[in-house]
């Protein structure tokens, strides 16, 4: 009971427990995202508790060693002997699991590109407030840096995030507000 109990830890129901499963939606995930990095497949499957992380790893190791996904400079790519099995399996796995995982892929790889440009330092107070470092990076430097005080740690996550998700909104509006003229 408990080992069972280990693989499908954190995995809402509709989510994936066998391994063969999970290398099917991997190659599925690989095919249609890549090139993909680990870290963008375990944020998405465990985001929506598609999978158990420790299933993840293993799995991942599996389709390299098995020559379906090819690890290269720190991101997998579908190989074609992998291209095949998803195309003619992947179909065998839930419908709704398969969609929930390629959304939460493309929202993970949209997350770890902006937060390359855009991101947002905590840094906690001693009165419990917390400060906020917004940054838009460019290629050789800090275009834009914006220091806020929020009240708390949740407020200052929330800011934090959204500032990478919307960052360029942020930065156009002071821009146009910035040099608009007085007319």
């Amino acid at each position: 009971m408990a080992k069972n109990d280990a693989f499908t830890a954190g995995v809402r129901p509709g989510g994936l427990t066998g391994s063969t499963e999970i290398r099917l939606l991997l190659c599925y995930l690989i095919k249609n995202a890549a090139p993909i990095c680990r870290q963008e497949l375990e944020t998405a499957l465990l985001d929506e508790a598609l999978v158990n992380y420790f299933e993840i790893g293993g799995a991942l190791e599996d389709i390299v060693k098995q020559g379906l996904a090819e690890w290269v400079d720190g991101q997998y790519h579908i190989t074609p002997r992998g291209d095949k099995v998803a195309e003619e399996l992947a179909y065998e796995l839930p419908r709704s699991g398969r969609d929930r995982a390629i959304r939460a892929v493309l929202r993970a790889q949209v997350w770890n590109q902006k937060s390359a440009q855009y991101h947002a330092e905590l840094t906690g107070l001693e009165n419990g407030r917390y400060l906020v470092d917004c940054m838009v990076t460019g290629v050789e430097r800090d275009q834009f840096n914006l220091r806020l005080t929020m009240p708390d740690r949740q407020t200052a996550e929330l800011v934090q995030q959204q500032f990478v998700l919307r960052g360029n909104e942020v930065y156009r509006l002071l821009i146009e507000q910035l040099t608009q003229s007085e007319e």
